[in-house]
């Protein structure tokens, strides 16, 4: 159980109510500075952990588990913090939600298919879409610590709607493998 992946996932579960503090108080440049940095730090180590586990043989049921939920509320603690923050505001909040309800709705697809033992691989569209999300929301971070540079935000807002086309691409996706598997 206490692998170096699965250290890491927890680590970034843990590390979530430091980057909210950060994301919410105190609203000044240095402090979403520093809530910059604890979220690439997170993002780093979800790609290690997956990339470690597969290297060194020591995937785990633990670590399968675990390691989706950190994403998904790392995603909805970030994205809900920018939105009370009003960085993502009027249109934008439309890719906000439809990044949101896809989490929730996949998140219910993989348990229900897992109750009937039918595993959904996670594809390298998906893959993509998590690296936009992230860097999205990365750079929506970093433009509160640097307002002066308004490109960093638009360019936030740009990937933030590239990851929610691709969140509904690699959404249907799912559900369409998933309608396969339900009864009618």
């Amino acid at each position: 159980m206490w692998t170096l992946p699965n250290i890491l996932t927890l680590s970034r579960i843990l590390a979530l109510p430091l980057l909210a503090l950060f994301l919410w108080w105190p609203d000044w440049p240095q402090g979403y500075l520093i809530a910059w940095v604890i979220y690439a730090l997170m993002g780093v180590t979800d790609y290690f952990d997956g990339y470690v586990a597969r290297a060194q043989g020591t995937v785990s049921k633990l670590g399968v588990f675990l390691d989706p939920i950190a994403d998904k509320i790392m995603v909805a603690t970030v994205i809900l913090i920018l939105v009370g923050k009003q960085v993502i505001v009027d249109w934008h909040l439309i890719a906000a939600l439809v990044i949101l309800a896809r989490e929730i709705a996949v998140s219910g697809l993989r348990e229900f298919l897992g109750g009937i033992q039918v595993s959904v691989p996670v594809s390298r569209l998906a893959k993509w879409k998590t690296t936009l999300q992230l860097g999205a929301l990365g750079f929506l971070i970093f433009s509160r610590a640097t307002p002066e540079w308004l490109w960093v935000l638009q360019a936030g807002l740009v990937f933030l709607w590239g990851a929610a086309v691709l969140t509904l691409v690699t959404g249907w996706d799912y559900l369409r493998v998933g309608l396969k598997h339900m009864d009618s």
